[in-house]
């Protein structure tokens, strides 16, 4: 028997029973950090600037919408029948900022000129009927090719447009 005024020894810290949380812990689900924590226990590291997010192509997040924005306002300007505005507003205003906007906003800049050639050439030659077909062909080859440039530059791809003269560099 044991002595009643005596401590009893326990044999450890109680521990709940299977299934239920001590009060105010949030449930623990294997390795999983708690709120506030970067994986592996560390906890947030302070004090440094922020980095913006990056892509998997190695662009940040804003880099990637202006390098798109350098190809689709083309498609933008093209209501007031100017497409080359969109890609050379987007040079001007942010080209100096990253040397990716700066290629895409190029790249789309001398596409669309290339293609503003090309569609006064077809429009001469309406009137020898070779830009009746020509005109149409130019007008497609615009619309796709631009479409596939931003969705390119979307993915923070580098992209190239075929049968561009390279007039801005």
């Amino acid at each position: 028997m044991s002595d009643p005024t005596q401590p009893q020894p326990t044999e450890g810290p109680a521990d709940p029973p299977p299934g239920t949380q001590p009060y105010g812990q949030p449930p623990s689900y294997g390795q999983q950090p708690g709120w506030g924590q970067q994986p592996g226990g560390q906890p947030p590291a302070y004090g440094g600037p922020p980095q913006p997010p990056m892509h998997p192509s190695g662009h940040t997040s804003e880099e990637i919408t202006w390098g798109c924005a350098a190809h689709w306002s083309a498609l933008v300007a093209s209501v007031v029948a100017l497409a080359f505005l969109g890609p050379l507003i987007v040079m001007l205003t942010k080209g100096h900022e990253s040397p990716y906007v700066r290629r895409q906003a190029v790249e789309s800049l001398n596409f669309q000129l290339s293609i503003l050639i090309y569609a006064v050439v077809s429009f001469i030659l309406v009137f020898v009927l070779v830009g009746l077909l020509l005109l149409p062909i130019v007008g497609l080859m615009w619309l796709i090719f631009t479409i596939i440039g931003s969705v390119r530059a979307s993915r923070g791809e580098e992209y190239r447009y075929p049968v561009t003269i390279r007039l801005v560099s």
